[in-house]
């Protein structure tokens, strides 16, 4: 009984525990059924959401799309409406240009017309001119009595007589005026030779060095307070520099003169040991006159070295003081020795007065030693002091024309400029930056082979002479002698040079062949 009622139990329990598990199970399916549900419907709100979005983009895309479009429709209606613009411009243009061709043409054959109208008149005229010749031919045959070829060959005879005579003359005038010619070119070779002479040459400059035995001098030269440099300035008028520069002082002075007796007074001051300003003016004063008596020496060498004893005694220290005188450089005492070297050589080689060339040479520069204490150029200067010493009218000519300021009246007065500007003009004789001058001997160079046909140029001669060789199969004989001129004329107008430039213009014909 137990055991039914046990089982009994168990049953029940059993069956309650079913529906109690039934029941979760169904609650369970219908939450499942209902989030099921719910997540249909987010879902589907997703997909209406995002399908609405897409639909906004593509719309905007769209949008863009036909933006873009029209912009470019408009973009080519301009361009079309332009190309249609430029079309229409160059139409109206063409038929201008055709109504314009069209009016030339009118006018061609308006001239044509009329040239042909004046060829049937000319021909017309020209027949009826034969005519007429043939009338006067048979008329005047028939009053000379003789043919027209007899009558030709007398003119052809008297022609030929004339020709004759007149080609005697010309080549007695050819000759004469070669004979000239060779004169004028042998005295330009003797000159061009005279150049090439050799002469020393110093650069001189505004400064000048004393040495010293020691350091210690240069406190006895300034002395007390400086005052011994003061007298040594006041009584030379030239600058004394101490400086650090070890056992020397510096004279500054653009005369070089001044600068000599200050140099020699130092010196004897240091030899003698007493430096005051007392025995610095003393000694300045017996250097002054022992310079005096030194220019009068240098005068005299130079005129005992060139032959030439007649100079008034007074000129002599005038010549002296012209050693302590430069012209760019150049020392002009042995710048005039040389020219009048040169000048006597030229006048002896030509037939001139040597004598005149020598002294003209020597004393062209004279105006130099006095232009400092006198007004007026070196020039004017020069023409009075050789007027005041005697000398001869055509020294005094070939003095004042040695720079082109009067015309030449002398052969003298042409040999003393030319060997002036021979002394002056070659490399060395005067201060000139290398560079300065290589660049002005290229400049040359280059003008004149800027020139068609010129194959080379060569400035020779330190500037002087400009030789030019020209392709024989591109320049004539006559071209080559106008080429020359032309040469010449551009190296006057855009070159700065002393003296003249000879231009030689070399036209060579050179014929190859080859044997085989």
């Amino acid at each position: 009984m137990e055991l039914i009622v046990g089982g009994v139990l168990a049953a029940a329990a059993i069956l309650i525990w079913y529906l109690l598990r039934l029941r979760v199970v169904k609650r369970m399916l219908r939450e499942a059924a209902e989030q099921s549900k719910a997540i249909r419907e987010a879902a589907e709100q997703d997909a209406d959401r995002m399908k609405k979005e897409k639909l906004l983009e593509a719309k905007d895309e769209i949008f863009k799309w036909r933006v873009e479009a029209e912009k470019e429709i408009q973009e080519e209606r301009r361009e079309v409406s332009e190309t249609e613009r430029r079309s229409a411009d160059k139409e109206q243009r063409l038929r201008r240009e055709l109504r314009r061709a069209e009016r030339k043409r009118r006018e061609a054959d308006q001239r044509h017309r009329a040239l042909k109208r004046r060829e049937i008149s000319v021909e017309e005229a020209r027949t009826e001119l034969e005519n007429i010749l043939e009338e006067q031919r048979n008329r005047l045959e028939s009053v000379a009595g003789m043919t027209a070829d007899e009558a030709k060959k007398q003119l052809i005879k008297a022609v030929e007589n004339d020709a004759m005579r007149d080609a005697a003359l010309l080549v007695k005038r050819l000759e004469d005026e070669a004979r000239q010619k060779s004169e004028v070119e042998a005295r330009k070779i003797v000159s061009q030779a005279i150049q090439r002479c050799a002469a020393e040459h110093v650069v001189e400059s505004s400064v000048s060095v004393v040495d010293l035995p020691s350091d210690e001098m240069k406190g006895r030269i300034i002395g007390r307070e400086g005052r011994n440099i003061r007298a040594l300035e006041q009584a030379t008028g030239v600058d004394l520099i101490v400086d650090d520069t070890p056992e020397a002082v510096i004279l500054s002075g653009f005369d070089p003169l001044r600068r000599e007796i200050a140099r020699l007074s130092i010196e004897r001051l240091i030899r003698d040991g007493r430096i005051h300003p007392a025995r610095i003016e003393e000694v300045v004063s017996k250097v002054e006159t022992e310079i005096e008596q030194k220019l009068q020496e240098e005068g005299e060498q130079v005129a005992f070295e060139l032959g030439i004893h007649s100079f008034d005694p007074a000129l002599l220290p005038l010549l002296g003081r012209l050693k302590y005188r430069t012209s760019y450089g150049q020392n002009i005492l042995n710048h005039s020795r040389d020219v009048a070297y040169i000048a006597g050589i030229m006048a002896r080689e030509v037939g001139a007065d040597v004598e005149v060339c020598k002294r003209a040479g020597l004393l062209h520069d004279i105006g130099k030693a006095v232009d400092r204490d006198m007004e007026g150029t070196h020039l004017q200067l020069g023409v009075e002091l050789a007027r005041k010493f005697g000398e001869q009218d055509g020294v005094i000519h070939a003095i004042e024309a040695h720079h082109f300021d009067v015309e030449f009246r002398t052969i003298e007065a042409v040999l003393v400029q030319a060997a002036d500007a021979i002394s002056a003009a070659r490399p060395g004789a005067r201060r000139e930056v290398l560079e300065s001058y290589v660049r002005r001997l290229e400049k040359l160079e280059e003008l004149a082979s800027s020139f068609n046909g010129v194959l080379k140029a060569f400035a020779l001669q330190a500037g002087r002479e400009i030789r030019v060789v020209v392709e024989s199969s591109k320049v004539s004989d006559e071209q080559a002698f106008w080429l020359s001129k032309d040469i010449a004329k551009k190296i006057e107008k855009e070159l700065e040079y002393p003296g003249q430039i000879r231009v030689t213009l070399i036209r060579e014909m050179r014929v190859v062949d080859y044997a085989k």
